[in-house]
């Protein structure tokens, strides 16, 4: 069983690391393998127990999402995502019922109903990989990723109804009680748990305890609010939302560096295996169903009856989404109040996310709850199948496509130029409050300490804004060229070091010790220049299409229009985006002055990105920072920086 259970996780591990090698998508890429592999003779049999998901895979999945997602984004997009993650997933649940009893007509509708739960929800691990790889935009991902963490616990608790309608007789308002009583307990339990691991977060700090209570805290919010009646995928969600959110202020750099490593590496192997699973079970429920009463199915079903229910199924799940994606978006923007705050979404944003409804191993996991003992009539064989259906057309034809809409529609992913300018202009406010800081409180430090730390965060910031630049110059950037001569030196040192613990004559405790902080310090370079698996021709092509400035005047780029610009001209709306308060909106994140004719526009990180309109509006070329203490110039036609 060990040795099944080794090669297991080394296959999918191979297979993620070969579709991450070849620009393949992984989910899809094992799914597939999975399937083939469950019909090739002498394969051992890998069943996928329903705990051992739900309580042992889901939490830190769940958690690892949760942790990383921004609480301020999904605040700002809570009417979306309630209505994708609530009213979608009851609408899909009982959609899916009603399409199950037209088919099967001696279906108990509790059953049909616990069906349709099963495959509502879409999965958040397929979601987020399959999305990110594509490249969509970020509010798309937010949307995509707060669906779902979300939805699991509506689907999941709507399951625990119908299950429970089977067993005994239910009233709507029993419903309605155990539905609020596992939401409320479910948040409270994760915030409880978040409450209490926050006080110990801020007076441990070893990275090696705090993170193996990081590790616990999925698991305990889960059992603990299943204990007492809650969603236990709702209670992980909020522990995870909340700590994550407090993460900057209640841990050590070390404890978030070590605790980011761990759950990107158990969020790998766990995914990789999940989606292997997930194709390895096709050859036990098909043998389920073909044989006959003896496996679960009613004798009334024929073979291609249980095909078309399977088909049934899988197109109403696709449909109703598409029905309802595209309502639930532009009926909100018809109300004035809403379309000035929010802006009228793209077409284009809500077909991607129409079509983005990937299920993964919650669907799957759920559909072994569907049980001979809790599904009269020997259904629970079909439903099964139905419910694999959905996975594997989900992932295998939606997941596959996704990139093929999304080019299609020619729908712009995030703006990698754009995201290293603001990573910049961050660093850069970060870098100069450092520096502050570092003058009041240097007191009788000596000065070429003072001088050595001020030139380490000069060079750490000046490394940012090196990568807006152009790469057309063949010299080699600063910090570059610093970062290189470093390396080849620790290089050097990490030999002497070897040699030493060869011969023998140094304790390795002590050597250790040494080692450690030539990597710590490597470890530290990579902020200091592109890392070494990152191509120079992709840093060519991002730093030309940098939207972004430099806080250093030596950058003088070959651009008519920047040469041309004046470096001031008096702003028509000293106050801010006039374009903006004219829809009565403030949420602007920073100005742009237009160095032709004086105009004010909010940047291209805020939400309605007038500056940029304006350009294409008038064709006026360069704009000015407007903001306290930044002087940089761009020109949006050459896309320079000066």
């Amino acid at each position: 069983m060990a040795l099944q259970l080794l090669a297991l996780v080394a296959a999918a591990a191979a297979v993620a690391g070969l579709s991450s090698r070849f620009g393949l998508s992984a989910p899809l890429a094992l799914t597939t393998v999975g399937i083939v592999g469950s019909f090739v003779p002498g394969l051992p049999t890998y069943g996928l127990h329903p705990d051992i998901v739900l309580l042992g895979i889901l939490p830190p999945l769940l958690y690892s999402t949760a942790i990383r997602t921004p609480f301020v984004d999904l605040r700002r997009n809570r009417r979306p995502i309630i209505l994708l993650s609530v009213a979608l997933v009851l609408l899909t649940a009982f959609a899916v019922a009603l399409t199950a009893v037209a088919l099967l007509p001696g279906l108990p509708w509790p059953a049909a109903i616990a069906l349709g739960a099963v495959v509502a929800p879409p999965d958040a691990v397929a979601a987020t990989a399959v999305a990110r790889r594509v490249g969509l935009p970020r509010r798309v991902i937010t949307l995509l990723e707060g669906e779902s963490l979300l939805n699991d616990a509506t689907a999941l608790v709507t399951l625990r109804m119908a299950l429970a309608a089977l067993a005994t007789t239910l009233t709507i308002t029993d419903v309605a009680v155990s539905f609020g009583r596992a939401v409320v307990f479910g948040v409270l339990t994760g915030w409880v748990a978040a409450a209490l691991l926050t006080p110990v977060r801020r007076r441990v700090h070893d990275p090696v305890l705090d993170t193996t209570g990081s590790l616990l805290v999925p698991y305990a919010a889960m059992l603990g609010a299943e204990a007492v009646g809650g969603s236990g995928v709702l209670a992980v969600v909020v522990a995870g939302l909340v700590l994550g959110h407090r993460s900057p202020r209640i841990q050590s750099a070390a404890s978030r560096v070590m605790e980011r490593t761990l759950f990107t590496t158990v969020g790998f192997l766990l995914e990789s295996v999940v989606f292997l699973l997930i194709g390895l079970q096709l050859r036990e429920l098909l043998d389920g169903v073909t044989a006959g009463t003896g496996g679960g199915l009613a004798e009334e079903l024929t073979g291609p009856r249980v095909v078309l229910v399977c088909l049934a199924v899988v197109a109403t799940v696709v449909v109703v989404r598409i029905v309802w994606v595209f309502p639930a978006a532009y009926l909100p923007v018809l109300v004035p109040a809403v379309r000035r705050r929010e802006g009228t979404p793209s077409w284009k944003g809500v077909a991607v996310l129409s079509w983005a409804g990937m299920r993964g191993v919650v669907t799957l996991a759920a559909a072994f709850t569907l049980t001979a003992e809790s599904v009269p009539g020997g259904y629970h064989g079909v439903l099964q199948l139905a419910a694999f259906s959905v996975v594997a057309a989900s992932l295998l034809v939606q997941g596959a496509s996704l990139p093929a809409v999304v080019r299609r529609l020619a729908l712009p992913g995030p703006d990698r130029a754009q995201e290293a300018l603001q990573q910049a202009l961050v660093l850069q406010r970060a870098v100069d409050a450092g520096q502050q800081r570092l003058h009041q409180a240097a007191g009788d430090a000596p000065r070429e300490v003072v001088e050595a730390l001020q030139g380490w965060t000069d060079r750490f910031a000046q490394s940012v804004w090196e990568r807006l630049r152009t790469n057309d110059s063949l010299a080699e950037p600063p910090a570059r060229a610093f970062r290189r001569l470093r390396l080849e030196m620790l290089d050097a040192e990490r030999e002497v070091v070897s040699r030493v613990h060869q011969s023998g004559a140094v304790a390795s405790e002590v050597l250790s010790e040494v080692l450690a902080r030539l990597d710590q310090e490597e470890a530290m370079l990579g902020s200091l220049g592109v890392e070494d698996a990152v191509d120079e021709e992709e840093d060519a092509r991002t730093a030309r299409g940098a939207g972004g400035p430099g806080p250093s005047p030596a950058i003088e780029p070959p651009c008519e229009h920047l040469a041309s610009a004046p470096s001031l001209v008096v702003p028509v709306s000293p106050d801010g985006c006039q374009d903006c308060r004219d829809l009565g909106r403030t949420d602007w994140v920073a100005l742009r002055l237009c160095l032709d004719c004086g105009a004010v526009g909010c940047c291209d990180s805020s939400p309605l990105r007038h500056a940029q309109a304006h350009h294409h509006a008038t064709g006026h070329p360069v704009i000015r920072s407007f903001e306290l203490g930044e002087s940089w110039r761009w020109c949006y036609v050459d896309r320079l920086l000066g």
